[in-house]
């Protein structure tokens, strides 16, 4: 068993796809209307048959609630690997991303958190 697709509740589709992919650098996989949203996901470029990042419209009270709920708790919605985290936090914020906690150590791990612009905090980890 694998993990081969996971999501992210997102305020506006077009929007989030333009912040993970010119931004975060991902790449489009699909694209595919489903009624007024789209089945609408991005994968690493390093890994395009990889795990798929479903863009998911936050069109339900109850997903709103959630990822309001999470963000206003500071609890991110999803982790990414880097190889570098300072130079990868360096390249964000130089973009204009905004970060909730520069990059911090733990025991085993270095993480990072930032603000998505479409209702969510992203942790971005070293390990």
């Amino acid at each position: 068993m694998r993990i081969t697709l996971t999501s992210v509740f997102v305020s506006d589709q077009d929007k989030a796809l333009r912040f993970y992919t010119e931004t975060l650098g991902f790449v489009k996989k699909h694209d595919i209307p489903v009624g007024e949203f789209k089945w609408l996901t991005v994968v690493s470029p390093d890994d395009p048959g990889g795990t798929e990042l479903l863009l998911e419209p936050n069109d339900n009270p109850v997903a709103q609630a959630f990822q309001k709920g999470i963000f206003d708790q500071g609890i991110p919605a999803a982790s990414f690997g880097v190889t570098d985290i300072h130079a990868e936090h360096e390249k964000l914020q130089s973009q204009g991303v905004a970060f909730t906690m520069g990059p911090t150590e733990m025991p085993d791990v270095t993480i990072a958190v930032f603000d998505d612009t479409c209702g969510n905090l992203i942790q971005i980890m070293q390990t």
